[in-house]
């Protein structure tokens, strides 16, 4: 590969890890960039997987420093993610990504409708929302749901995460995004797993996208924590536009 062309992939990880890091949504960035090269997608999206873990990773730990973690929640729900992003990962060869974007899209579009009609959403907490069911429906949405959805196409894993837990269990934005991240390593592993074990991972150039994804990641994470809930729905709202301009130009560009 070119050395330009690996430039540019390593300021797309560092971009996107910015972006994973605030809100999610930073393979929009990063797996573009990687497929641009004429790699084949699998393993593109193999060696996304691979750059995104450790700067998941990362940013869990700047989040958990700071702000609490639901880890109620979090935690089965990375443990369910691993395996249901890996059946979504071993399921993606068999299901077409043109059945999916459409429903894809009309869920970002709900999601962006329903965070601007509802400007107080995820700037406070609202504990009285929280029960055992809310709870365990929290888990299986992002441990099973999201997971698998991760596995199998990708796009905005981490929004749909937050999302989740700010509307199911009212955390604020930054609590749910610190809660998240823990979910997303679980379904970036998961994935892994499958596509490492197939064969699919550039390991080398995966490597040195990492470094950069933590990079951007730290950045990314400590913006977050210092600008609060406000700035983080603002981010939210331009990923999940993003994401339906991108989705629709695939599916009918």
């Amino acid at each position: 590969m070119p050395l330009e062309q690996v430039l540019v992939l390593l300021c797309a990880a560092a971009g996107a890890g910015w972006v994973d890091a605030v809100v999610g949504g930073g393979g929009l960035l990063q797996l573009p960039a990687i497929m641009v090269t004429g790699m084949p997608t699998v393993e593109a999206m193999a060696t996304n997987k691979f750059s995104s873990v450790f700067g998941t990773a990362s940013a869990a730990v700047a989040y958990a420093r700071s702000t609490k973690v639901d880890r109620q929640v979090a935690l089965p729900g990375a443990a369910l993610a691993v395996l249901s992003a890996g059946l979504g990962a071993w399921a993606a060869a068999s299901i077409s990504a043109e059945v999916l974007r459409p429903a894809v899209m009309v869920v970002l579009l709900a999601v962006a409708a329903f965070v601007t009609l509802r400007p107080a959403m995820g700037a406070v907490p609202e504990p009285h929302l929280r029960t055992q069911g809310r709870v365990a429906a929290a888990v299986a949405t992002a441990g099973v749901g999201i997971a698998f959805y991760d596995g199998i196409l990708g796009p905005g894993t981490g929004t749909f995460l937050i999302i989740a837990f700010t509307a199911i269990l009212g955390l604020d934005f930054v609590s749910a995004s610190a809660s998240a991240k823990i979910v997303n390593i679980g379904t970036n592993l998961g994935a892994l797993l499958v596509f490492g074990t197939q064969g699919h991972v550039q390991w080398a150039l995966g490597l040195g996208m990492a470094v950069c994804n933590v990079a951007g990641a730290q950045f990314g994470a400590r913006m977050a924590l210092r600008r609060g809930a406000g700035f983080v729905r603002v981010v939210l709202l331009c990923v999940v536009a993003a994401m339906v301009v991108r989705l629709g130009w695939q599916q009918f560009g």
